[in-house]
């Protein structure tokens, strides 16, 4: 939707640099994926290493200088920090943020020390594999996922990942709830793309509804009654062109699911009517489709 945008501002023909930059832009998504699980790692380093400093106080209490080391020897944060592929991964890349920018890990480590989720999970000192993972994804979404200071650190450092982060989070704990004990460091991680056809798919979506842009501007005509081509928004007319491409150009995805998407892309990122207004478009398109038989979708339930 954003490249296509783009090509409509700038008004350029040059599909291979946009395509480029498209796929540029989904890898950069997975960067944040392995910096979000390596923060978990961080965290947990900045807590054993505040552990290890507090014993060597002077005068240290006596908590301190036996202290709870469930937080440390959490499951989860076990398998991550050992995980090599995770290490590999973030060394290739050299995706070092923490180490640079290591107050945020402090911030974080504070607020999660100062948590009820924290205190609740540190009365025992003895843990399951379930109360561990439990334990981390609480604390994911709501300590560290809404942390206003790390929002702010990421569009600093790459303005695109804002609109990315909340899938990136919802990937972590997915795959957090998946986690189960191991002792495999080389089990392997999420990987960007389903498959192959999971590529093509972000590629063709954009290439089709790029060369058959016009053709899906004339379909948009005569659908709106109380409003002209120039009074739509760009944007809205980016989503409803993707949107008539799938309806066309992709006979295996259902027209129920074309439409509710690219309704809840709307909702995102357009105006707060614009999702009624595409609704209604796309609506009358399907149904035209159908009955002068446009449509060419194939297998069960996909009308």
């Amino acid at each position: 939707m954003q490249s296509l945008y783009s090509i409509q501002q700038t008004q350029s023909d040059n599909l291979d640099k946009e395509e480029k930059f498209l796929l540029y832009s989904i890898n950069q998504m997975y960067d944040l994926f392995l910096i979000n699980l390596q923060l978990l790692i961080e965290i947990k380093k900045h807590a054993t290493d505040f552990l290890t400093k507090s014993q060597k106080k002077y005068l240290a209490t006596s908590e301190e200088k036996n202290p709870n080391t469930k937080f440390i020897h959490n499951e989860v944060l076990s398998m991550l920090q050992k995980n090599r592929q995770l290490k590999a991964e973030v060394e290739k890349k050299k995706l070092n943020c923490w180490q640079l920018d290591d107050e945020y890990v402090k911030i974080l480590w504070a607020e999660i020390k100062n948590s009820e989720l924290y205190n609740d999970y540190m009365s025992t000192t003895l843990s399951s594999f379930k109360e561990d993972k439990d334990f981390i994804i609480d604390i994911f979404k709501e300590v560290i996922a809404p942390n206003d200071k790390l929002y702010d650190y990421i569009e600093d450092k790459n303005l695109t990942w804002i609109d990315d982060l909340p899938l990136i989070n919802t990937a972590i704990i997915k795959m957090l709830r998946k986690s189960k004990p191991s002792h495999d460091e080389n089990k392997l991680l999420p990987k960007l793309y389903k498959d192959i056809d999971d590529k093509k798919f972000a590629i063709d979506i954009f290439r089709k509804t790029a060369l058959n842009g016009k053709e899906f501007t004339k379909e948009i005509d005569g659908k709106t009654p109380n409003w002209d081509q120039d009074r739509i928004a760009e944007l809205d007319k980016a989503i409803i062109k993707m949107a008539i491409c799938e309806f066309i150009k992709f006979p295996s995805i259902p027209i129920k699911v074309t439409i509710n998407e690219y309704l809840e892309i709307a909702k995102e990122y357009s105006t707060p009517k614009s999702s009624i207004f595409i609704n209604g478009i796309l609506d009358k398109l399907s149904k035209e489709y159908q009955e002068n038989g446009k449509l060419n979708k194939v297998g069960r339930g996909l009308m």
